[in-house]
This record gives C-alpha cells, structure tokens and sequence, in this order.
C-alpha cells in the first residue's frame, strides 16, 4: 500500500499547484499513448491518477491525511465521492484537467484516443431488499440485457479478414482542422472529422451480425454484494459492466440502485428500529416474558411489572449495522397496553372485582415522562 504523497513525489503540505504539476509530469512519462500499452507503464498511471484525484480534492485529503486509504474506502469515503477506478476512467480524468484545445494535443503532438471516444454507456438497474439483507449483508444475482462486443467480428464492426481503412478526409487522424484569420493573427480550431465521425478509419464491408457497430446485445448475470446497513438512498457502482464501446471503446459502468422495502413490523430511524409490543393488563401489572422479533431472528424480551404504555425496552445492537463499519444500532421495544374491545361476563366480573381495590391512577405517572419515552425511542 504505497502513500500518495510518495506516488506524486511531493511532500504532505504540498499546495494544489504543486501536485497538479507533479501528476501532470508523472502522467506524460507514463501514459499508455506513450508507452505502446505496457501493462506495468498504466498501472502506474493508474496509481498517479488515483493519487492525485484525492489529494487534489480537500475533502478525499482531509480524509486520507486522518485514516489513510482505510478512512478513503469507508462510509466517509464514499460518502465525499471516492472509489477505485479502471484506466479508461484514469484516463478520462487526465483529459479533464490537460485534454483540449492546448492541452492533449500539445503534450502527445496528436489527437485523444479514438476509444475514448467511444466509451460505452452506463447501465441502471435495481435490486430489492428486505430488512434482513439489510442486517446481515447479502449477495444478489442480478440479470440484465447488455451490449458486447460482437463475437463475429471481434468487436471491429467489420467482416471478418477485412478490417477498416483509414479516412480519406482526415487522413486516418479523426480530426479536421480549420485555420481562420482575424486581426489578432490566425486560430486554428480542431473538431472531429464529419466523415468518419471521429474514429479515422471506415469500415466498408460491415459485420453482418452487428451492422459494423461492433456490438450485439446479450442477457448477463451478475453478483452483486450487498453490505450491511444499506439504505434506499445508497447504490453499487459495478465497473466496466455496462454497454460496451462501439468499435472496440471500453464498457461504461452498470448502477445497481439499492430498493429497500418496507418491513411491517418495523419504523426504522437511520441504525435504530423501533418495534411496537402489546401487552395485557395482566402482563404489564405483573411482569411477563415475551417473544419480539428482530432481524436476526426472535428474542425473549422481560416487561417488568408495573410497566405502562410508552415504556421503551431496548435491546443493545440488534438494529441495523452502520454502514462500513463495524457497530449496529439499537431495537427500541415500544410497550403498548392492550385494551380489550369486547369483555366476557367473566372478564367484566374480574375487571369489576379490580376497579373496587385499584385506587385512582397517578397523573404524575402518565402525562410528561409518557411522552418523553415516546421521543426517546424515536430519536426525536
């Protein structure tokens, strides 16, 4: 695990200007345009380019300065926006701060990457949950229709022995340049060739499977990794899953949306769950012991005596984990005192024999310290 810091050859207090001109330095000596591909050469790129897309970034810094890339690939991390990324998205980032008019082309003395060009699109899809998977973690197989690169052509868009041949409009560059004069001396601007669409080259003889775009369409399946503590307002980004390029571009990314359904039994407030418990009279005069569900399966659950409505019985990490890391919030059992609708002669004779011995109930025991455990078990 190497420091970012040492990656971009700069020191911890270094300022912004300091590491974009280290990256942009380190990213020309070990571009893949530069370097005929070599596996070792974008490795490194990738390397540099992750670095400095966090320490260019004050709140991906602030993070990795505290925790290290432990802190950058937890909640918080994902929170302020960080994930590893594949080298077209490397590359992409360096187009983004150097691409441009003055910018690639000065430094490479040519035109950006065809297949940068053509990447492919992202895909979305969704997965449901229940509240279980959400407590535990799970693993779904998610199936969707995606494109690929065609297997007749290899991904070419041409028959097979025939391949492309380069543009005549812009001589195989993909790019028209246009030079105009004005008083302030002679512009040249640069826009992908109208001809060949940007690609310099056309393919005569297309693949008759795929028409020439390089891609046909297919049913995928695929795991999908679910953490504990996931909530609707989360997604799971699947890398290079998605469309791939026409013509050999590199594949987007698929979205997996994370749909959590409504469990019945429970309100959820963030890590804690709050369940509601109805009990007799008896059971909360006298005490009881009584079966509550969780989401890791039932518990016995004491109503000391004397319990009345609104009394809050919590059980200590049996609510959701907190999303990467390791604590769980709380099951807040909320005690409500059932009232029978309909009475027996029996029950009416009991209940009777009761209210001449009871007494009158206790306002001080109701009133602010009922509504006060109702706010405690909502958070509120």
């Amino acid at each position: 695990m190497s420091d970012y810091y040492d990656v971009l050859g700069v020191p911890r207090g270094a300022d912004d200007a300091a590491i974009k001109k280290s990256y942009r330095k380190l990213a020309m000596q070990h571009h893949p345009d530069r370097n005929n591909g070599d596996r070792a050469a974008e490795a490194k790129f990738k390397e540099i380019t992750e670095a400095y897309e966090v320490l260019r970034d004050p709140a991906k810094r602030q993070l990795y300065d505290r925790y290290g890339e432990a802190g950058l690939r937890g909640a918080a991390g994902q929170q302020a926006g960080f994930h590893p990324f594949d080298i077209s998205e490397a590359l992409n980032i360096f187009m983004r701060d150097f691409g441009g008019f003055g910018g690639f082309e000065e430094i490479f003395g040519g035109r950006r990457s065809a297949a940068a060009d053509r990447h492919g699109n992202d895909l979305r899809a969704s997965v449901s949950l229940k509240l279980e998977d959400v407590a535990k973690g799970t693993k779904k197989q998610l199936k969707y229709r995606v494109q690929v690169p065609c297997e007749t052509c290899g991904g070419s868009g041409a028959k097979r022995g025939k391949g492309a041949t380069p543009c005549r409009k812009c001589g195989g560059s993909g790019e028209v340049r246009r030079a105009q004069r004005s008083i302030f001396g002679q512009f040249v601007s640069v826009s992908p060739c109208p001809t060949c669409a940007g690609e310099g080259r056309i393919i005569t003889d297309p693949c008759e499977i795929c028409r020439g775009d390089g891609r046909t369409r297919v049913d995928r399946t695929v795991g999908v990794d679910v953490p504990p503590g996931v909530s609707s307002q989360n997604y799971i980004t699947l890398r290079g899953q998605g469309h791939a390029g026409p013509r050999g571009g590199p594949a987007g990314d698929l979205i997996v949306m994370l749909e959590v359904e409504d469990d019945d039994r429970f309100e959820r407030h963030g890590d804690d769950l709050v369940y509601d418990l109805p009990v007799s009279f008896s059971q909360a005069a006298l005490g009881a012991e009584v079966t509550v569900p969780t989401p890791y399966g039932d518990e016995i659950v004491k109503v000391p005596p004397g319990t009345q409505t609104g009394a809050v019985i919590r059980l200590k990490g049996r609510g959701v984990p907190h999303l990467g890391a390791g604590t769980k919030g709380d099951l807040h059992v909320r005690v409500v005192v059932w009232t029978p609708e309909r009475l027996t002669p029996e029950m009416e004779g009991v209940f009777r024999a009761l209210a001449a011995v009871e007494g009158e109930p206790s306002a001080g025991r109701v009133g602010r310290s009922f509504w006060d455990r109702m706010r405690g078990a909502l958070g509120v």
